[in-house]
């Protein structure tokens, strides 16, 4: 028997599938037929996982500083957005037959199970993988927050 008491559950990990084949799909087109070759599109894996008195949200983030990163927590859901773009100059352009490098974006919400510590958020960034502390609480009222990279 089931202790997860929320009734959305099911309908979550549907979304989150969706979500995952969307990105699939994405991934198969050829981007510079719609005429966007300055924008690559990319998938951020991640992992949560339940160490009984905290969550620990592992995501892959390759390719980024960590000032290219930003966590944000609201309520139940952590949003993780990771943002770089290349300087070329027109120099450089010239050289090239393709480029798909000058801009890179990713982002990722992941709905947490129960509520967690917004204080007490940890987060540090090592060879491209972001790993978020989440320490749980009891339920009540939650405001968004920024967590800082260490």
């Amino acid at each position: 028997m089931s202790t997860d008491n929320n009734p959305f559950r099911a309908l979550e990990k549907q979304f989150e599938r969706l979500q995952q084949q969307l990105e699939e799909s994405l991934e198969m087109w050829d981007i510079d037929q719609f005429g966007q070759s300055q924008a690559a599109i990319t998938t951020m894996g991640i992992d949560l996982a339940d160490h009984g008195e905290t969550f620990v949200l592992t995501a892959d983030v390759p390719g980024f500083e960590k000032d290219d990163i930003e966590i944000r927590l609201s309520g139940d859901t952590i949003h993780i957005t990771a943002a770089r773009e290349e300087e070329t100059t027109d120099e450089d352009e010239e050289f090239y037959i393709k480029s798909e490098r000058s801009r890179q974006s990713m982002s990722r919400s992941v709905r947490l199970p129960d509520p967690v510590d917004e204080d007490a958020v940890e987060a540090r960034y090592r060879n491209g993988v972001l790993t978020v502390m989440l320490p749980k609480r009891e339920p009540d009222s939650l405001e968004g927050q920024q967590i800082d990279i260490e």
